[in-house]
């Protein structure tokens, strides 16, 4: 299905969640806005991640805050009332969000092919996306830009940052300064490299010549991880995790020469400044949830975990299960990868 947006006027998207996806997500919804600039556009998000997109231009927010409980559907409800729009974008498989999007009154509701139209979303749309075999997140999300007739799906992310954090990231990493930023921890901690193998890469990484900085958010997880790293380091890390917004981590990863993640949000960040993620990745398949525009600086071990668990190819997407999956990357692949980019930088 192709819509005519000559007469359409207002669009709503759902996506509230998370940091990853809605990075994504804004590459498809800058692509609409190349096209279509006059278009009026309303994003239904999380709380923390509209803390990283509040900013974002010719777009109007409304904050569904789910830690309000049911109370958050009637929020929702009350702060759309009275609203109508064209088209809504059904960006988010998962319960919760076929439930929110019922609080959006919409005549054209476009939601995912079928296949992929789980946890009900397809009883609440009226259209779907073409299926795609095996795509990347990004490439799934930007179907929803094909439908709306969208020709140009050239990734493409303008996030502005307040000055204040990009004057922030400056002191902490001076232009022209070569510096690996390490974000080492994932959602989950079955998804977070060994600490002593982050702390080898950054070692090395200080006798080329970088500053090491560890960055993350003030989770426990987090916190815990970074000081194992420090510890098990013998040369002095710069800890800065848990010290930044998410707007000023952006404006530092956008500093950075090299960032080092594993499947986690700010790895996303990074892509959309610009800056060259190695990815670390064994439960996931890089291939749809990797550092869009690095995937050829990823480190996997998905495509062993999976072979391992599975005597039959497996539907595109599948994680592979294991607490110690992560412990199959190696220290010298990754380093293989960092000399490669820090000789890129240095050229």
């Amino acid at each position: 299905m192709s819509l005519n947006l000559n007469s359409i006027t207002s669009l709503c998207l759902l996506r509230l969640s998370a940091i990853g996806d809605v990075c994504h997500a804004v590459a498809m919804v800058q692509a609409i806005q190349k096209q279509y600039p006059n278009l009026k556009i309303t994003w239904v998000i999380g709380k923390v991640e509209y803390q990283l997109l509040k900013h974002l231009p010719g777009v109007e927010f409304v904050i569904f805050d789910k830690s309000q409980g049911w109370r958050s559907y009637f929020n929702l409800r009350k702060a759309l009332a009275g609203q109508r729009f064209d088209v809504l974008l059904h960006m988010q498989v998962a319960l919760r969000a076929t439930i929110v999007s019922l609080a959006i009154s919409a005549k054209t509701r476009i939601g995912f092919d079928r296949a992929r139209a789980k946890e009900g979303q397809w009883l609440v749309t009226n259209h779907r996306v073409d299926a795609i075999a095996s795509p990347h997140v990004l490439e799934g999300f930007m179907g929803f830009a094909k439908t709306l007739g969208v020709t140009d799906f050239t990734p493409q992310w303008n996030i502005p940052v307040p000055k204040a954090d990009t004057e922030f990231a400056k002191q902490l990493l001076p232009d022209g300064e070569r510096s690996l930023v390490i974000c080492a921890a994932a959602s989950k901690a079955e998804r977070n490299w060994l600490p002593e193998r982050y702390a080898a890469v950054a070692e090395h990484a200080i006798t080329k010549g970088y500053r090491v900085i560890l960055c993350g958010g003030p989770t426990e997880l987090e916190q815990t991880l970074a000081q194992q790293i420090v510890s098990h380091s013998s040369r002095p890390l710069e800890n800065q995790v848990g010290k930044t917004t998410l707007t000023q981590l952006l404006a530092v990863l956008k500093q950075a020469s090299i960032v080092l993640a594993p499947d986690t949000g700010p790895a996303h960040m990074a892509v959309t400044q610009g800056t060259p993620v190695i990815g670390l990745y064994a439960h996931s398949n890089p291939g749809r949830t990797g550092p869009y525009m690095s995937l050829e600086h990823v480190v996997s071990v998905y495509d062993k975990a999976i072979a391992s668990q599975h005597s039959q190819p497996v539907v595109w997407g599948t994680r592979a299960k294991g607490e110690h999956l992560m412990e199959m990357i190696e220290v010298a692949p990754v380093l293989s990868v960092f000399d490669d980019l820090a000789r890129e930088f240095d050229k």
